[in-house]
C-alpha cells in the first residue's frame, strides 16, 4: 500500500463519501483489488458504524450482470463503494440503492499502466471548482433539446435530449444528491433513437485504451451503423461484438469532461472520460443516469477539443468552456 494509494483512499472516504458514524458501509471489490479495498477500509474504520467487504468474481465488463440479477444486494447498507474494475453505476442494484437514498459511489479501478487508480493525480481535482464549471454548462443543457458537437478531427454529431435532465459527477456524494462517480463530468442521458452523424474517435475507447489513429464511426437513428476499418476500428468492433448484445451499439449518454488534472492518455478509463477538453458518447446502458436503455454494459468513446453547441448556443470552443452571449428578444 503506497502513500499515494493511501492519499487516494482518504480523498474517497473523507472528501467524496463524507461518511457518518451511523453509516453501514459496503466495499464491493474483486480479488485483484483487495489492496485498494484495504486502503479504503483503513480510512473508514472508526468513522462508520460498520465496514463490510463483498468480493465478487472478476467477470470483467460483465461484472454488472450479477448486480442486475441480485438487485437487492445493497439493501442492508447505507453507503456503498463499488470498487471493481468496471463501473456498476448503471446496474439495477445501483439504481435500487439510489432510489432508496443510499450513498453510492462508482469507483471503477481499471487501468492499463499497472498503477492503482487510487494513485492517480486526477483525484486531486478541486471539487468546488468542478461544481462551478458544471453549473455553467448545465444551465444551457437543461433548456436545450439538441446538442451538436464538432471536432478538428472531423466529428460532426447531433444528439437529442428532449425531456432529459443533465447531471454531474465530481466524486462528492452530496453534490450528486446521494450518488456519484469518480468520473468528474457533466452528463446527459440522451434520447436513444436520435443520435445522428459522424464521430471521429481520436481520444480513447473506454476501458480499451487510447485510439491509435482517428477512426470514423457513423451513427444513424441512435445507433452505430458503421466503424471505419482501421486498427482502432477493428479493436473496437471486436470489443463490442464480445458483449453479445445489440443494445451496446446505442448511444445513451453525452458527457463533457471537467477534470483539469486528467489527461486522455488511454491509461485509465475514468481519467480519460473526465479530462477537461473532451466529450464522450456513452454506449449501452443508461438507466441510472435517467435514460431508458438497458444493456449488458456501458462504456465511452472519448473525443478531443470539441466545439459544443446547445440549440445553436456555443458552450465550448476547442475544448474550453465559454459563456454564450444572451439572446435578446
Amino acid at each position: 500500500m503506497t502513500r499515494r494509494m493511501e492519499r487516494g483512499a482518504r480523498i474517497v472516504i473523507e472528501e467524496w463519501m463524507r461518511v457518518k458514524r451511523w453509516d453501514k458501509l459496503l466495499l464491493v471489490t474483486t480479488k485483484e483489488h483487495l489492496e485498494e479495498s484495504r486502503a479504503l477500509r483503513k480510512y473508514a474504520v472508526g468513522k462508520v458504524h460498520s465496514v463490510s467487504t463483498l468480493v465478487v468474481e472478476d467477470l470483467g465488463r460483465h461484472v454488472g450482470v450479477f448486480f442486475d440479477m441480485n438487485e437487492e444486494v445493497f439493501d442492508p447498507y447505507t453507503a456503498v463503494i463499488a470498487a471493481t474494475d468496471y463501473s456498476l453505476v448503471t446496474t439495477k442494484a445501483a439504481k435500487r440503492a439510489i432510489q432508496k437514498h443510499k450513498k453510492f459511489l462508482s469507483l471503477p479501478l481499471s487501468t492499463n499502466d499497472g498503477r492503482s487508480m487510487l494513485e492517480y493525480e486526477f483525484l486531486m481535482m478541486d471539487t468546488k471548482k468542478s461544481r462551478l464549471m458544471a453549473k455553467v454548462i448545465m444551465k444551457y443543457l437543461r433548456h436545450s433539446t439538441v446538442i451538436h458537437a464538432t471536432t478538428p478531427a472531423g466529428t460532426d454529431l447531433k444528439v437529442y435530449k428532449e425531456n432529459r435532465n443533465p447531471g454531474f459527477f465530481n466524486g462528492v456524494i452530496k453534490d450528486g444528491k446521494g450518488y456519484s462517480s469518480a468520473s468528474i463530468e457533466v452528463y446527459v442521458p440522451i434520447e436513444e433513437t436520435k443520435t445522428e452523424g459522424v464521430l471521429v474517435l481520436d481520444g480513447s475507447l473506454g476501458y480499451i485504451g487510447r485510439a491509435k489513429e482517428p477512426t470514423r464511426i457513423l451513427f444513424e437513428k441512435g445507433r452505430i451503423i458503421q466503424i471505419e476499418e482501421t486498427p482502432t476500428g477493428e479493436c473496437l468492433r471486436k470489443y463490442m461484438e464480445d458483449y453479445k448484445d445489440e443494445r451496446i451499439y446505442i448511444g445513451g449518454e453525452f458527457g463533457i469532461g471537467l477534470n483539469s488534472y486528467s489527461k486522455c492518455l488511454g491509461n485509465c478509463y475514468i481519467e480519460d472520460e473526465s479530462a477537461y477538453g473532451t466529450f464522450h458518447i456513452g454506449l449501452g446502458r443508461n438507466l441510472a443516469l435517467g435514460g431508458q436503455q438497458n444493456a449488458n454494459g456501458h462504456f465511452d468513446l472519448v473525443c478531443l477539443e470539441p466545439d459544443i453547441y446547445t440549440d445553436n448556443r456555443q458552450i465550448m470552443e476547442q475544448g474550453k468552456i465559454i459563456i454564450p452571449e444572451p439572446v435578446v428578444y
